[in-house]
């Protein structure tokens, strides 16, 4: 499906490409992309779908759910080009749709704690990676993922 789609790429963009037998980051992107395919996909009660502005960016939305979660600083710090300011697994937990992140942890076949840690190590590196403006650029995340690889 998209979300794997989706991970691949993020694993690739996150260092994680070829056929490396380590899950490190690659995995890390594989469940990111569950994630963000969960939030793409999730129609009713998914503010993060629509508050990106963008249907077919969802890392809009989920920026938007941790601003609104009290993240603002760390989310910022991702955009710019300083250090990116870390968040915790607990922080993600709390800032995403619970039935997003448990789809993305059974996709990945980990916990949903384990998810949200994952995702919290990967997200800044992301998030950094796809914004070299300064902002999120719009359009699909896939073509954005493919237009940033070296």
């Amino acid at each position: 499906m998209a979300g794997n789609d989706l991970g691949s790429l993020l694993g690739g963009l996150l260092g994680g490409g070829g056929s490396g037998g380590q899950g490190g980051s690659g995995g890390a992107g594989n469940i990111l992309g569950a994630l963000l395919g969960a939030l793409a996909g999730a129609g009713g009660g998914a503010s993060g779908a629509r508050a990106g502005g963008s249907g077919n960016n969802p890392l809009g939305g989920l920026m938007d759910m941790l601003t609104k979660s009290g993240l603002a600083d760390q989310a910022q710090s991702w955009l710019g080009t300083g250090d990116n300011k870390p968040v915790s697994g607990a922080q993600i937990a709390e800032a995403v749709p619970d039935e997003a992140l448990q789809k993305a942890a059974a996709q990945a076949g980990v916990s949903p704690q384990e998810a949200a840690d994952q995702i919290a190590q990967a997200l800044p590196t992301a998030v950094d990676r796809l914004s070299p403006e300064g902002q999120l650029p719009s359009g699909s995340l896939e073509d954005i993922i493919r237009q940033q690889k070296f």
